[in-house]
């Protein structure tokens, strides 16, 4: 390698005409430490609701049905939006609804119903659906086209904060406030703060320059300026890579304090710590070693490897005890990468069709609606061990995609 290839490779948000890009990429990363946290928090309302409004584990799993139904009915509004409005444009669409959904959990609160705190995460996803359809592919062209993958995988490491502050932080005023008459009054506290974080994060977008960039790679032109999105094999196997995949890390995360207490017998609050710390910290740390992996090895080669370590976790998981407590935490590792190299994957060389294709990758997420009542529907028959086989089945497909993703790019 030259020191002209070396000065590249290191060049993650710099342009060949001298443009800086890190500034920019800075900001749009607080966006994905909000959305982690958001998403944080659901996993631990999916326990609370299952002891404060006395349901079982397919009826909780209806927390993330809310939340990823969002995804999927407004991931192509939101790509149009930024197609439209451009980047700013669809971030500032996404803050605001954001900041309306933490206002409606505050009045769901008195509410207390199911319904009236699923309306709420509802409204929030649609918010968080618009920033990711943004700023995910937005990272990817804030440098370098061959660096892509490397800056989405550093941008969702910030991703990886989120979710563990999402259930220590917010976690502590769930738990604390379920042991007080009113079993739900603790819930408004994080939704209050995120409306007001949220709002000041709208007036910074709001006067910030964000350049409306396009992606810069040549593979749209090889690939055929008239093909549709439909008819590249690479991205619609993409979307159904992505949708197995938030299948199965919603599945993990919803159910894992669920998996804690039947194997290890602890309480809740002592389950939800050891999501927080040690599973979304694993999380994290897996993110940050993989934008160093994607660097150096090539993602499909990254992602089809974990994968498979995924498949053999999800199996041991089955097993339960320490061991399987064990292979769950691992899968939090093994899993991180394969968000965001699915994604810069899928959107390679699609060109001017870049906002539209990201809005249906977004639009997959929908897979994270379906995992968990069918994962809550089996340990409610069977056990919670059982039901990792969903997630076991979802990664051996992913590695079947990390596998011939060469060939589908050839093609």
């Amino acid at each position: 390698m030259t020191s002209e290839q070396r000065r590249e490779r290191v060049a993650l948000f710099r342009f060949a005409d001298g443009r800086k890009m890190l500034g920019i990429f800075a900001l749009v990363t607080t966006l994905f430490l909000l959305w982690g946290f958001c998403n944080g928090l659901i996993d631990v309302l999916n326990k609370h609701f299952q002891s404060t409004l006395h349901i079982n584990k397919f009826q909780s799993g209806f927390v993330q049905t809310a939340n990823y139904m969002a995804y999927f009915l407004m991931a192509i509004p939101a790509g149009l939006l930024a197609k439209r409005f451009g980047y700013k444009g669809g971030i500032l669409v996404g803050l605001t609804l954001i900041v309306a959904g933490a206002l409606w959990f505050v009045a769901a609160t008195q509410v207390a119903t199911y319904w009236a705190f699923l309306a709420g995460l509802f409204i929030l996803a649609a918010g968080m659906t618009c920033l990711e359809t943004v700023a995910n592919p937005y990272t990817t062209v804030l440098g370098p086209a061959e660096t892509g993958a490397a800056r989405i995988n550093i941008a969702q490491t910030f991703n990886g904060v989120g979710w563990i502050l999402g259930p220590i932080v917010g976690g502590h005023f769930i738990f604390e406030g379920a042991k007080n008459a009113d079993a739900n009054s603790g819930l408004y506290v994080p939704y209050l703060g995120i409306a007001v974080v949220v709002a000041v994060l709208l007036v910074v977008f709001a006067f910030s320059r964000l350049p409306d960039l396009a992606a810069q790679d040549d593979v749209e032109q090889e690939a055929g300026p008239g093909k549709s999105l439909w008819q590249r094999p690479r991205f619609l196997l993409g979307v159904i890579a992505q949708f197995l995949y938030v299948a199965a890390q919603t599945g993990i995360f919803a159910f894992f304090i669920n998996y804690v207490i039947e194997n290890q017998h602890v309480t809740e609050i002592v389950a939800k710590d050891w999501l927080g710390f040690f599973g979304f910290g694993l999380f994290m740390v897996g993110r940050l070693c993989g934008s160093a992996v994607v660097s150096f090895v090539k993602a499909h080669q990254a992602l089809s490897l974990y994968a498979v370590i995924n498949v053999a976790l999800c199996g041991v998981a089955m097993l339960g005890g320490n061991l399987g407590l064990a292979a769950v935490l691992g899968s939090f590792f093994f899993m991180s990468i394969m968000f965001p190299t699915i994604f810069a994957l899928a959107i390679k060389g699609l060109g001017p069709h870049t906002k539209v294709g990201s809005s249906i990758i977004v639009m997959s997420i929908v897979g994270g609606a379906i995992a968990p009542p069918v994962m809550g529907h089996i340990a409610d028959v069977a056990s919670m061990r059982v039901g990792f086989f969903v997630p076991l089945v979802c990664f051996a497909i992913i590695a079947a995609y990390g596998v011939i993703w060469p060939r589908l790019e050839r093609e």
